[in-house]
């Protein structure tokens, strides 16, 4: 900086106090001074999903979907809303391909941090060839394609009902080591 710039830098912030240390305080990071990374070239060459002609599931099918070897305790359950959802999706609204890419994502992170129950909010249709209505059968699609979804279904009405769906996910090796040791403790 040279010394003009000092001053007004000065001047501008000659009435500024700093923020006291406090819980309520967030500080963020730093910005990185390397290049940004090309993420959406890694995810889009990553991703598996499928893209092109879709059979447009009518309004009146509710969506649901229990892969082999789930007992139907688990989708009753995940259809009941008594599974704690630990994250959602929010797909209002999303060009398809927009929705694709999320979802991708979505689906990448929450297996990442060993999440279990999921949220995805894609809207209500009003007739089958609404926008939501079909974001929504790309959907059914698109979970089918994950080897780690194991169950799907549509949400209670405080959650959206028709309009969002609930995704059950296969516990990570982490999570079923750790149940393990937690069943085998109260077993001694």
């Amino acid at each position: 900086m040279n010394l003009d710039d000092e001053d007004l830098f000065r001047d501008a912030m000659g009435d500024v106090t700093p923020l006291k240390d406090t819980a309520s305080t967030l500080w963020l990071k730093s910005p990185s001074t390397k290049a940004p990374r090309r993420i959406e070239e890694d995810v889009a060459d990553e991703n598996f999903l499928t893209r092109g002609y879709l059979d447009i599931i009518p309004l009146t099918t509710p969506l649901e979907y229990k892969a082999d070897g789930i007992q139907q305790g688990v989708l009753d359950k995940l259809r009941k809303g008594e599974y704690k959802l630990d994250a959602s999706l929010n797909l209002l609204r999303q060009p398809v391909e927009t929705c694709r890419q999320a979802l991708f994502t979505f689906m990448r992170q929450a297996r990442k941090d060993g999440l279990r129950n999921l949220l995805i909010i894609h809207g209500k249709g009003r007739d089958n060839e609404s926008h939501a209505n079909i974001v929504r059968s790309y959907l059914a699609r698109w979970l089918r394609e994950f080897d780690d979804v194991q169950t799907f279904c549509m949400s209670q009405p405080h959650h959206g009902g028709a309009g969002a769906m609930y995704v059950g996910l296969r516990k990570t090796e982490k999570a079923r080591l750790d149940n393990r040791e937690r069943h085998a403790k109260r077993s001694r």
